[in-house]
């Protein structure tokens, strides 16, 4: 068996790779680069998960990034329960061949209970008090305090958010490091999202200096990983599970079910919580793509007519059509939609914005029930949006209940870049890097050859 380290930069496309990534560019020459063709939806998780088995979604049942849970009549995104992904995983392939193989997947999504020999996952803890203090979750539980004790406190409100910058990607790089170093996998699997933050805040923009500088940082990265794979005689893949288009402003989709009389909501101390299982049709938005529940199956052919008239939407899925793009598994929508190239799919449902839920305004992966980028963003309406927020923690910290309400509701056109629809051009698209050109295909790699390609940098 041959070591190999994958080092997945999220929102890396060929065009990408130049004068800012000598690293990548250099790995690139030294082996090959090809682009990789993305799934549907290109959004983590599904990405991931494909990647991962070799298995489309309609197999692997990673619709999204989170879907509507029938059972329980509830949204839940950014499960973190690997046990959610069917389907036979890299490590447990890699472990067929040879008993002696071992995997380190450290900040790879559905990392929590999966089969892999070390795991790391971002996983904030919240005392009953309302607080959410950084942590992250490992296996073996040892590894945390190992991580902990060498690194410091994961750098969480780093890791998404409007603050969110190189520091967590450094974090991640020196514990993947750390454990390449002290564990010796046989396979290590890293993940580094930088360059999501601005890609999404400005569009994958070449031209504009701070994404020119956030190319050289990951880059730097890159590079200090690629060093340690290659002292320790290492193949090297880079990969990336989308690429970012320019976008212009969101599709309101609920809030179009809403006026029609799909959605529902119930009041809630002034404030509309949207009542999914009340509701004959609403949309779980995740990026550039929307899953469509339809409770009451007498209305469907109306749901599709109105969610097909809606601006700035290219594809309305049925149960065909899923079948066509990978998506035809009972986690998914009754229908899918999928953006035009320059919009994506807000989650908002609310009509009057004093009436929106006080989770809307903050950073809140878990309650909001659609994926929302304006999280990125501290809201342009406060004149110093640090020490607003500085306050804000202040308080929290003197025991107040405060909330972390720093995210705008007006400003969707802040959002300058999105994904989830397959890039019309593969140069915008994800890629792969190999330090061994000669396994890679003359052509597009499917993002389902993946696992097997890295199977084969292992074991020849």
């Amino acid at each position: 068996m041959k070591q190999t380290l994958v080092i997945l930069v999220v929102g890396l496309s060929p065009a990408l790779v130049g004068e800012h990534t000598p690293h990548l560019a250099k790995l690139a020459k030294r082996g090959g680069m090809r682009p990789l063709k993305a799934i549907t939806p290109a959004v983590t998780c599904s990405a991931q998960s494909t990647l991962l088995t070799g298995l489309l979604p309609s197999e692997h049942g990673i619709v999204a990034n989170g879907w509507y849970f029938r059972d329980l009549s509830e949204v839940w995104l950014w499960r973190q329960s690997n046990r959610l992904v069917a389907g036979e995983k890299i490590w447990e392939a890699g472990r067929a061949r040879d008993p002696e193989f071992t995997c380190a997947k450290m900040f790879w999504w559905y990392n929590m209970y999966s089969s892999a020999d070390w795991s790391a996952t971002p996983r904030p803890m919240y005392p009953a008090d309302g607080r959410k203090i950084p942590d992250h979750y490992a296996f073996p539980a040892e590894l945390h305090d190992e991580l902990d004790a060498k690194f410091g406190q994961f750098p969480l409100f780093k890791f998404w958010g409007p603050g969110a910058d190189i520091t967590s990607s450094k974090w991640i790089s020196d514990a993947t490091r750390y454990v390449m170093d002290t564990k010796k996998p046989t396979l290590t699997l890293s993940y580094l999202p930088h360059l999501d933050y601005n890609l999404q805040r400005l569009g994958p923009d070449l031209d504009h200096p701070s994404v020119q500088k956030d190319l050289a940082q990951v880059d730097q990265l890159c590079g200090e990983l690629i060093a340690t794979a290659d002292a320790q005689g290492q193949e090297i893949i880079i990969v990336s599970e989308y690429g970012i288009t320019p976008v212009t402003d969101a599709i309101h989709i609920n809030r179009e079910l809403r006026r029609a009389g799909f959605v529902k909501v119930r009041n809630e101390h002034e404030r509309e919580q949207i009542d999914a299982g009340a509701s004959d049709a609403f949309a779980v938005s995740d990026h550039q793509i929307a899953h469509i529940y339809v409770n009451n199956s007498n209305r469907l052919n109306e749901v599709r007519e109105l969610v097909a008239s809606l601006d700035g939407v290219e594809h309305v899925l049925d149960e065909s059509g899923k079948a066509d793009w990978g998506l035809n598994h009972e986690r998914s929508g009754e229908l899918v939609a999928i953006s035009q190239a320059d919009r994506w799919f807000s989650y908002y449902y609310w009509l009057d914005d004093a009436r929106a839920p006080d989770y809307a305004r903050t950073v809140d992966i878990h309650r909001k029930p659609g994926y929302d980028p304006v999280e990125l963003f501290f809201d342009p309406a406060l004149k110093y949006p640090m020490a607003s927020a500085g306050l804000r923690l202040a308080r929290r910290k003197l025991g107040f209940r405060t909330l972390l309400d720093v995210i705008s509701l007006k400003d969707t056109q802040l959002v300058k870049g999105s994904h989830g629809r397959p890039t019309d051009d593969p140069a915008h698209g994800p890629i792969v890097i190999s330090s061994n050109a000669s396994l890679l295909s003359d052509e597009q790699i499917a993002a389902t050859d993946f696992k097997e390609l890295v199977l084969k940098h292992v074991f020849g």
